[in-house]
């Protein structure tokens, strides 16, 4: 385990959307509603691949925007490709599903479980303090800090948002485990940087980068409470 004979992290970080929250789920259930009020063959999940990479792809291009900008842009660009009308009602159904999604049902009892053990928590996502702010009430109260790109100016896999957080929490990269399940983005970030990592591998088919493996992976986030007994860490 990569992990032993290293110190206590002081704060862990968070991924948040895929990691604490329902990303996939509740991008499913958006993108559903708008197919259904349109007569078409496309498929969800087609759907949803076109408009991934187009989010990916305008969140590292100059200028820095809001993610509720960009995300409005793929989508349009993503239905475009599909032969589809993008409405502002689209990009609303869209932005608007995001501070509703929910957590995982195992989220909140982990992180209360890390809490009573003394870390720290700080979460650090790619979207604005507008969107994440529906989805951290629902955390039960025990994130410390929230890290957005609307506050670093950049999305990962930039260091640059890192970067940020770790001047906004006084520590250095040393001080940090980040828990994450985005390869394309924390992952990439994690090898880069030489972060700690655990990644919270949720069995959605996604690979990690193929030159790097994280310190310890967890299929769940209740798996990180005993891997930190184990590290004699709790």
């Amino acid at each position: 385990m990569a992990l032993q004979n290293t110190p206590r992290p002081t704060w862990l970080t968070f991924d948040c959307y895929g990691t604490l929250i329902q990303w996939d789920e509740g991008l499913l259930a958006a993108v559903r509603k708008m197919l259904a009020e349109r007569d078409t063959d496309v498929d969800a999940a087609e759907l949803i691949r076109t408009y991934d990479a187009y989010e990916h792809a305008f969140e590292q291009e100059p200028p820095h925007r809001s993610f509720s900008e960009l995300a409005g842009m793929a989508l349009q660009h993503a239905m475009a490709d599909l032969d589809l009308d993008c409405s502002d009602q689209d990009v609303g159904t869209l932005t608007g599903s995001i501070p509703a999604m929910p957590p995982f049902p195992e989220v909140v009892g982990a992180l209360a479980a890390l809490k009573r053990a003394g870390f720290k928590l700080c979460v650090i996502s790619n979207t604005d303090d507008a969107l994440i702010a529906g989805n951290v009430a629902q955390l039960g109260g025990h994130i410390d800090r929230v890290i957005t790109a609307e506050q670093a100016g950049a999305y990962k896999p930039s260091p640059q948002i890192f970067d940020h957080a770790f001047r906004a929490l006084g520590v250095t990269k040393d001080d940090i485990v980040h828990i994450c399940a985005s390869p394309q983005l924390d992952l990439v970030a994690a090898r880069g940087m030489g972060l700690r990592c655990v990644w919270i591998d949720r069995g959605t088919c996604r690979k990690a980068p193929a030159d790097y493996m994280p310190d310890a992976v967890l299929p769940r986030l209740d798996g990180v409470p005993p891997l930190f007994v184990e590290l004699g860490w709790m």
